[in-house]
Parts: structure tokens; C-alpha cells; sequence
């Protein structure tokens, strides 16, 4: 049922870049956004309920703090059905979660609405060193090589200029 307005929404419109998420979309919910993608994903991420009470009421002291009766994945036993119930606590948690970012025909891990500019400018330089670095092991002439390259020439020069005097 979710692959179905895509598909329509491509045969209308004749706008197939929707069709390369098709392949992901399984049990899930998409949104469509012109925003910032980083924020949606914040704003997603506001609406994960957990019950579990915090509040103290006559006698009874309730959880304050959260405590580790279940691990995720576990099977939850009878025995802590029975505990939890006493407590009148639901430990479990219900939400939207992010699991792919579409953008502009690209399919994306979530993790890339973590990415900050400074990230990116890491990754371009660290990028840039590796060409560099190749282009100099190699000797071959680029534009982020050449002035290292133009250095260690005029190093060479004056070497030998001031072993022949």
C-alpha cells in the first residue's frame, strides 16, 4: 500500500526519481519534505512515548529514575509481566524512527542527518590530502600538488646550487 502512491505519483507526473526508494519501503511511513531534513528528523524524533511514571504519590514511592528490568530484544517472562503490572508500568516504547532520507534520487543512511558542515569540511580536506599526497608519490601534476611539487623542486635547486657554489 505504500509503494502504490509512488508509483502513481511517478505515472502522473512522469517524475521517476520517487521510484528508487520503492525497493526500501516496507511496513513504513514516508514524509515529504522541502524543509531541512535534519530538522524533520528531530521533530520525528519528539514523539517517542515511554511509560513508565514518575511521581510519588502517599506511601508509594513510584520509579524517579529509570531501571533496567528488560534489555531490548529480550523476551519479557511472565515473572516481569507480573512485577511491571504491580507497578503499573509499560516499558515499552512506540515512536517513529527514521530508517532511510531520500533526496533528490539518492537513497540515505539516517546517520547523514548528523553530518554538520564542519563534518563535511573534515571529510573534503582529509579528501584533498589523500589526492595530494597521491599525486606527489606518483609525480604527477594537479592542482592541489603543484605547489608542493614547485617547493621541493626549488629545494632541489638550491641544493645544488649550494654544493656547486
Amino acid at each position: 500500500m505504500m509503494k502504490m502512491p509512488v508509483r502513481i505519483h511517478a505515472e502522473k507526473t512522469g517524475n521517476n526519481a520517487y521510484l528508487n526508494s520503492s525497493p526500501s519501503v516496507v511496513n513504513v511511513g514516508q514524509i515529504f519534505t522541502k524543509g531541512d531534513l535534519k530538522e524533520v528528523s528531530e521533530e520525528v524524533g519528539k514523539y517517542k512515548v515511554l511509560n513508565i511514571p514518575t511521581k510519588i504519590n502517599k506511601v508509594t514511592v513510584e520509579i524517579i529514575t529509570l531501571v533496567e528490568l528488560i534489555k531490548k530484544g529480550d523476551k519479557v517472562g511472565s515473572s516481569e509481566v507480573v512485577l511491571l503490572a504491580k507497578l503499573g508500568i509499560r516499558p515499552f516504547s512506540y515512536g517513529l524512527v527514521v530508517q532511510m532520507v531520500y533526496d533528490n534520487g539518492s537513497v540515505f543512511s539516517p546517520n547523514v542527518l548528523d553530518l554538520t558542515e564542519d563534518d563535511l569540511m573534515e571529510k573534503f580536506a582529509s579528501g584533498v590530502s589523500m589526492v595530494t599526497s597521491l599525486a606527489l608519490a606518483i609525480s604527477y601534476p594537479t592542482l592541489a600538488a603543484a605547489p608542493h611539487m614547485f617547493l621541493n623542486a626549488y629545494k632541489n635547486v638550491l641544493v645544488i646550487s649550494i654544493t656547486i657554489d
